[in-house]
């Protein structure tokens, strides 16, 4: 069992930077691969970004990419999201997630946290 919450959201105006931190207890957190999706009202939910369990291997969508960086300290069973040069389109309720392996899928991911808003003004 995994239990999640994210910290970290909050306003910020287009161009600037915002760090998401989602702690995690149990003490199987460094068995898990996890993701951070994102949903904004009336869509459905998106993939972000993925790591692995050892923090070796990444992937991130398209839209994000060389703008987000998932990183995880397993010592502290954190992960986080350093998101700069946000945009307007970026803002969402962005959910952090656990699953066995790298996945892009919401469903294959067995454990979420709450979500925190992040809002960028334009």
């Amino acid at each position: 069992q995994v239990q999640l919450a994210e910290s970290g959201g909050g306003l910020v105006q287009a161009g600037g930077s915002l760090r998401l931190s989602c702690a995690a207890s149990g003490r199987t957190f460094s068995s898990y691969a996890m993701g951070w999706f994102r949903q904004a009202p009336g869509k459905e939910r998106e993939f972000v970004a993925t790591i692995s369990w050892s923090g070796s291997s990444t992937y991130y969508a398209d839209s994000v990419k060389g703008r987000f960086t998932i990183s995880r300290d397993n010592a502290k069973n954190t992960v986080y999201l350093q998101m700069n040069s946000l945009k307007p389109e970026d803002t969402a309720v962005y959910y952090c997630a656990a699953a066995i392996g790298l996945r892009v899928a919401h469903r294959e991911y067995d454990y979420w946290g709450q979500g925190t808003q992040v809002t960028v003004s334009s």
